[in-house]
């Protein structure tokens, strides 16, 4: 299994806890852990299915910087943690 979480910034505008779900890509895991939350993927991917300008995505601490491919392989016990960027100046 993959944990996938989600920071207080999103989860206070659409309740998700942690979700454990079945190892395959990161795309795949995003989906599945949409499931307990619908509401989030709006918040997390955009229109043609990459993350969000103002949301990164972290597999295992490493920043996914390629926001268009999530086709990358997930492997047992990955954590998957998806935050809202801060921007600015």
């Amino acid at each position: 299994m993959v944990t996938v979480e989600f920071a207080p910034a999103l989860t206070r505008h659409v309740p998700c806890p942690p979700q454990q779900v079945a190892v395959g890509t990161l795309a795949e895991a995003l989906d599945r852990s949409f499931q307990a939350a619908p509401a989030l993927r709006a918040y997390v991917l955009d229109e043609q299915g990459a993350v969000r300008k103002h949301v990164a995505v972290f597999v295992n601490a490493q920043l996914i910087a390629n926001r268009s491919n999530l086709d990358i392989a997930l492997r047992e016990g990955d954590k998957v943690m998806v935050i809202q960027a801060l921007t600015g100046g």
